[in-house]
Parts: structure tokens; C-alpha cells; sequence
């Protein structure tokens, strides 16, 4: 029986979707439930050809188990540095893009091209020359506080505390570009006949950024950030190649990077697996939430 025009269209359709759908699949779906299933297992080193299903004993794990780092400790550290980074993508994006959006600044491409390289350039060139440049011995910020400021050199990667600061300087560097994108790109879609009209009223820059940039940017900004935050919160480039695998001591841990070192260095493969699908929840959660709080999708629905 042959088949009608519409039938046809639909199978034509189909056939072109159906490519996307079986990558996706591959690459998103299965490794997702095969995680979740995985997460419910005691798949180790021990057991790799024997696991079992043990319920939610790797999740008690997590939470209850005396591990150097602790998860607690490690959770702290996770938001410390999610949070400080992103404030400070954020505020340095939208400062510079509100530099660059200025009519009276000279040169705008050269410098959109300047400041967008840290973005540009890839994360593992970036984390190596950052723990180079952060080397007690030869690196240059320490050359630059000893001979510009006559400041003693500061063991960078040998502390806790100073390791930790390094890998955020890093990561702070790589990552406010794309905020000063996202946020450039917002700015030049709003009517310039908002600011003139505030201009004859006699508004303040302040009153114009508060009552005028800031809530037409939100819609923009918003996701943007739910983004960033995602992306930070999952570091694990910066992270293990500045800090060397969470040195010294372990304790410059994230919980992505002390998930990949329980699954890949101690092949504990349950346990990771339970703790990154903690993560999934927690960003989950976050990106809900937040999303609601901010009304992101109110002048999308109204």
C-alpha cells in the first residue's frame, strides 16, 4: 500500500531527526541511568565483573563515611569557590561590558579581542601556565611581588590556603569573559531611547545602571548565571592541573574532583557514582530554585 504525502513527509522527518536522537542517547541518556545504576551498586576494583545491586548503601557512604577530605569539608570548599567565582565573573563581565558599550571608548574590537582571549585559549593551556606562573621559585607572580612591591614570594602550591586562592585567581581569569559577552550582548539590545529620556529627567548613572541596565539585563543574565554556576561548581580542569590532584594534602578538593579521584585513583566506582548523582541534585535544585526566584521566564510567558 503506498503511502500517503503526509506519512511520507513524517517518515522523511524522522529519518533525518533519528541520527541526533541515537547520539543523544548514546552520550546523555544511557551513561545517565547506567550512573544511576551503578550509584546503587558495590562496584570497585573488587568487584568489577561481580558487582550487585546493594540499594542505597553508597549514599549512607557519602554522608557517613570518615574519609581525609571529609564531604562536608569538601562541600564547604565547593561553595566557597562556585560562589567567589562567580560573583567575580559576574561583576568583572558586566563592569567591562559596560566599559566597552561606552560610544566614546577608541579601538572596541581590539579590545572585545584582548578580553575574550582567557576564554578563548584552552583550559589546559591556561591551568598549566597559571601553575607555572604561581611556582615558588621562577614564577612570575612571585617575580612581580618580589621585584615590584619588594614583597616576599608567597608559597603559592605548597599551602592549603595559598593553593586554594591560586587555583580561584585562575579561574576568576578564565572565566569572566563570557559574562562580559553575555552581558554586551544585552546591553546593546536595549533602546538607547531609555537612557535619554532618564538623561532629561536628570537621572544619576546610578539610577540609570539600578532602574534601567540591571532589570533589562536580568532576563539575560539570569540563565547566564545559572550556567556559569554549573560550569564552576564542575571544574575539574582548573582544579586538578593548577592544585596538581587536590595538593597538598588533599586539600584543595572539589566535589567533582574528589568524585574522579575516588572513582579513577581509588576505583571505588559505586561510591563515585553516588556522589556525583548528589551532585546532579544539588545543581538541580539550585538551577530550579534560582531560576524561579529570579522570574527569568515572566516576560517570556506573559
Amino acid at each position: 500500500m503506498n503511502l500517503t504525502a503526509h506519512a511520507r513527509q513524517r517518515l522523511y522527518i524522522f529519518a533525518l531527526v533519528a541520527p541526533a536522537f541515537v547520539v543523544l542517547f548514546g552520550v546523555v541518556v544511557y551513561p545517565f541511568f547506567y550512573n544511576v545504576i551503578i550509584s546503587l551498586s558495590n562496584m570497585s576494583l573488587r568487584h568489577i565483573k561481580d558487582w550487585e545491586i546493594i540499594g542505597f548503601g553508597q549514599y549512607v557512604k557519602v554522608f557517613t563515611e570518615p574519609s581525609q577530605p571529609n564531604f562536608y569539608m569538601v562541600f564547604l570548599k565547593t561553595i566557597i569557590w562556585t560562589v567567589v567565582n562567580v560573583v567575580f565573573h559576574v561583576v568583572i563581565g558586566v563592569f567591562l561590558a559596560l566599559v566597552l558599550n561606552q560610544k566614546e571608548i577608541r579601538g572596541k574590537g581590539l579590545w572585545r579581542a584582548i578580553l575574550v582571549l582567557p576564554w578563548a585559549v584552552p583550559q589546559l593551556i591556561v591551568a598549566l601556565t597559571w601553575r607555572g606562573m604561581f611556582n615558588y621559585e621562577y614564577g612570575a607572580i612571585n617575580l612581580m611581588l618580589t621585584q615590584w612591591l619588594g614583597v616576599q614570594g608567597v608559597q603559592w602550591l605548597r599551602q592549603p590556603l595559598e593553593a586554594f586562592l591560586a587555583v580561584i585567581i585562575t579561574n576568576v581569569w578564565l572565566g569572566f569573559p563570557f559574562m562580559m559577552v553575555i552581558a554586551l550582548g544585552a546591553l546593546q539590545s536595549i533602546p538607547h531611547d531609555l537612557y535619554e529620556a532618564a538623561d532629561i529627567d536628570g537621572a544619576s548613572w546610578f539610577h540609570k545602571l539600578r532602574h534601567i541596565t540591571i532589570p533589562l539585563i536580568q532576563p539575560v543574565m539570569v540563565p547566564a548565571i545559572t550556567l556559569g554556576t554549573i560550569w564552576t561548581f564542575n571544574n575539574l580542569n582548573i582544579v586538578w592541573l593548577v592544585s596538581n590532584a587536590g595538593e597538598p594534602g588533599d586539600q584543595t578538593h572539589l566535589l567533582v574532583s574528589f568524585v574522579y579521584k575516588a572513582a579513577f585513583n581509588f576505583y571505588r566506582y559505586g561510591y563515585g557514582a553516588a556522589l556525583s548523582m548528589i551532585i546532579f541534585f544539588i545543581l538541580l535544585a539550585f538551577s530550579l530554585s534560582f531560576m524561579r526566584r529570579s522570574n527569568v521566564t515572566q516576560n517570556v510567558y506573559s
